[in-house]
């Protein structure tokens, strides 16, 4: 049973990160129409917090993965997480015909954030390079 929970918890840490590693890497060949998209919706210093996005998803995500600083990399990565989905679905001010598609990407991103305070609660499993412990 404990090598099943291993095995589930290592997957589900992959599973998890997936989404923001993918997320990471394009935008960096998109990062002049990521910086403007991110301009338009009215946040400043759009390119340093653009790298500060990319460095978050890789970063944590990469961490995640691996298991290394990851109740530290779960609480990160569920901060970002949180302040994108307000920032980038707000299904509460979106124009009518956006407002179920922003609505389903914000509880999307509440879900996978529900995933990182479990990892956060429960730690990475024993195969990680973390102390599962700790």
């Amino acid at each position: 049973m404990r090598q099943t929970r291993n095995v589930a918890a290592l997957a589900g840490r992959i599973m998890l990160a997936l989404m923001f590693i993918i997320a990471g890497i394009g935008k960096i060949p998109g990062f002049a129409g990521t910086s403007a998209m991110m301009t338009g919706v009215g946040l400043p210093i759009a390119n340093v917090l653009l790298v500060l996005t990319i460095l978050i998803e890789l970063g944590g995500g990469a961490a995640i993965v691996l298991g290394w600083r990851t109740r530290t990399s779960a609480l990160v990565v569920f901060v970002f997480t949180g302040l994108a989905s307000v920032v980038f679905h707000a299904f509460w001010a979106a124009p009518p015909d956006q407002v179920l598609l922003q609505q389903l990407m914000f509880m999307k991103n509440v879900s996978v954030m529900g995933g990182l305070l479990l990892l956060f609660a429960f730690g990475p499993g024993d195969y990680a390079l973390d102390d599962s412990r700790g």
